[in-house]
């Protein structure tokens, strides 16, 4: 019998980082015609991280990476594999985690990248748990991170207000505690609604050409009444569906972490699934959405808040374009 698949797989460390300068509502005022009132109204943003012009992808990535290995009491070279979760990667070739592989001074692992949007840290996430569980890896490093002000539209004001650039980083590791670490994962896409949040530009179906630029093809669009209808939904029935695989009511969940993308669709389903606000952390006040680092970013600051104790029930949910979606149920480990 393969040992490591009956072991738990936990989350033996973590780490986050976000860029030094701050651009708030205030500041985007002066960029496009928007306000503060404007944006907080719709979607509870106050501010968000910008990262610097001679800053990548996989530098924040790397910086949030180091943090989860130092506090998973690693070293770079316990690392087995990398992956990382972006939609803004350094470049199309080769991956950003093979790019963090050489920052991290790291000998030859598996390295790659996933693209599922912002449910990618929890797509990643169950990759990397189940190549653990086959007993040829003990640490995984999964890494979400964008750089979403490099493909923002600064005159739409409808989408570059919401956005924001960081990194979240967590260890993976095989553990001997039972029952302990991640319980489940649910991972799904439908990709009838891949338009109602995209990228046309920069792929075989519409590369680079003046055209494409003078047509500003190189830069997120958003359906932004779709997407909130589509992200309500299916937080709430994959958290429905996530409880009632593993036997568990909304109340034995001590916290819920959403994907931050806008109060409103976080409130709505607090509402529809009856679960107070106060077992939800909410930082997109200070960082906006940031993609595939959103859930590492909020599971990072809820740890560092003593929202989660060892025993405690967690469920993190996302949604992306694509359409993607994700759920993973954990129980803090020992």
């Amino acid at each position: 019998m393969n040992t490591a698949m009956d072991s738990s797989i936990i989350i033996k460390g973590i780490g986050a980082y976000t860029p030094d300068r701050v651009l708030t509502n205030s500041d985007l005022a002066h960029m496009v015609d928007t306000s503060d009132e404007w944006i907080q109204s719709r979607t509870g943003i106050k501010e968000r991280r910008i990262a610097a012009d001679n800053e990548s992808c996989s530098d924040m990535a790397t910086k949030a990476a180091e943090k989860a290995i130092k506090n998973a009491g690693l070293t770079a070279q316990d690392i087995d594999m990398i992956i990382v979760a972006t939609i803004t990667p350094d470049m199309p070739f080769p991956s950003t985690a093979c790019l963090v592989q050489k920052q991290l001074g790291i000998s030859p692992i598996p390295c790659f990248d996933v693209e599922a949007a912002c449910s990618g840290f929890l797509y990643i996430l169950d990759i990397a748990s189940s190549m653990l569980k086959t007993g040829n890896y003990k640490n995984a490093l999964i890494i979400g991170a964008e750089k979403l002000s490099s493909i923002l539209d600064w005159e739409d004001r409808s989408t570059c207000v919401l956005f924001g650039d960081g990194a979240g980083a967590a260890v993976l590791s095989i553990s001997d505690c039972a029952n302990v670490g991640i319980i489940g994962t649910r991972l799904a896409a439908n990709g009838n609604d891949a338009k109602i949040l995209y990228m046309p530009g920069g792929g075989s179906t519409c590369p680079a050409s003046v055209q494409s630029i003078n047509d500003r093809q190189h830069y997120l669009k958003m359906l932004g009444k779709e997407v909130f209808k589509s992200a309500v939904k299916v937080m709430e029935q994959s958290t429905i569906d996530m409880l009632r695989e593993y036997n568990l009511n909304a109340d034995e969940i001590s916290c819920f972490i959403p994907h931050q993308a806008n109060i409103r669709i976080i409130e709505s389903f607090s509402t529809r699934m009856k679960i107070p606000m106060e077992r939800i952390p909410v930082n997109l006040d200070r960082y906006g959405n940031t993609s595939a680092a959103s859930i590492p970013l909020a599971l990072d600051e809820a740890l560092n808040n003593n929202k989660i104790k060892n025993g405690d029930y967690v469920l993190m949910i996302a949604f992306g374009a694509g359409l993607t979606w994700a759920s993973t149920l954990l129980k803090w480990h020992c």
